[in-house]
């Protein structure tokens, strides 16, 4: 059975840092991508950054860029979003999601390129 554990979100002051996981299991970590994608209230789901595992390609959305990084442990099947300076705006529910590399683009855009999500994280930035 294929899982995707998202965890680490909380509430945090604005320009604190925040690290969340994306625990995978069930599929060959190695051969996957992994996207964080964020639901802000009101608002479209958002790519904010992508892992291809197979050969360690990232990317961000230009509102994280500079911000967030994303990273993995392989020994785990861990996938982390380090997050810092975080903004109001940043607010919302993260997932993580699983699939099969593609572009770049849209593995950083685009959901339907996931076949696996987790459950989601709130994360609250509110002073």
């Amino acid at each position: 059975e294929v899982q995707l554990q998202a965890s680490g979100g909380g509430l945090v002051q604005p320009g604190r840092p925040l690290r969340l996981s994306c625990e995978a299991s069930g599929f060959t970590f190695d051969d996957h991508a992994i996207g964080w994608f964020r639901q802000a209230p009101g608002k479209e789901r958002e790519g904010l950054s992508c892992i291809n595992n197979a050969n360690g390609d990232t990317a961000y959305a230009d509102s994280v860029k500079g911000r967030f990084t994303i990273s993995r442990d392989y020994a785990r099947n861990i996938v982390y979003l380090q997050m810092s300076r975080l903004e109001p705006e940043d607010t919302g529910v993260y997932y993580c999601a699983g699939g099969s590399p593609s572009t770049i683009w849209s593995m950083l855009t685009t959901a339907t390129s996931y076949d696996y999500w987790g459950q989601g994280t709130q994360v609250t930035v509110s002073s």
